[in-house]
């Protein structure tokens, strides 16, 4: 249902009302901020016509200034994330395939060594870190304290990751990241 031609009218005068006080203070705002005079032309135009399709809802706002130096500041970061500049790469670069990164490709290793370690390693590791289940909830539904759960995790993290390093020869870098390993197929 569309407002009547007077309803349009006061939604009008009562955006250019608000307009007519705070453009050039706008204007100031946004040229201030980018630099760039025509720029900033532009982003008051957007501002402006953001305020008249409100309508009848920026008639009833309480603050109609902080409104318009909202959607400012909002279109001022849109235009600057999108002004971000770019350098062409240079014809002649050369492609690499993309292939997994290293601890990627450890997944296809997982259910054999979630299979490999004892019932209790693997369900803590399988519940907290692949389920995502929070370790005070694991904790509560079995009957252990949160500093106990902590350090079941953490001997069954130790005892998987010996485990990849005796049998999938997994090696790390100087950062402590998987660099790579050696895949096995199931047997």
């Amino acid at each position: 249902m569309t407002d009547s031609p007077v309803a349009q009218f006061r939604n009008f005068a009562c955006v250019l009302n608000a307009w007519e006080q705070h453009e050039v203070e706008l204007r100031r705002y946004l040229a201030h901020h980018l630099q760039d005079a025509h720029l900033a032309d532009d982003l008051v135009q957007d501002v402006f016509l953001k305020a008249m399709a409100q309508g009848k809802n920026f008639c009833s706002l309480e603050n109609p200034r902080a409104w318009l130096f909202q959607v400012a500041r909002n279109a001022l970061i849109d235009s600057t994330r999108l002004s971000k500049p770019t350098v062409p790469l240079p014809d002649d670069l050369i492609q690499e395939e993309s292939n997994l990164a290293p601890v990627d490709a450890l997944a296809e290793c997982l259910p054999r060594v979630l299979a490999a370690l004892s019932v209790e390693d693997s369900d803590i590791l399988r519940r907290c870190d692949i389920e995502g289940v929070k370790q005070q909830a694991y904790a509560d539904a079995h009957g252990l304290s949160l500093p106990a759960t902590k350090s079941r995790l953490l001997r069954a993290r130790q005892r998987m990751r010996e485990w990849l390093i005796r049998n999938c020869q997994v090696r790390f870098d100087e950062t402590g990241s998987v660099c790579c390993h050696t895949s096995r197929t199931r047997t």
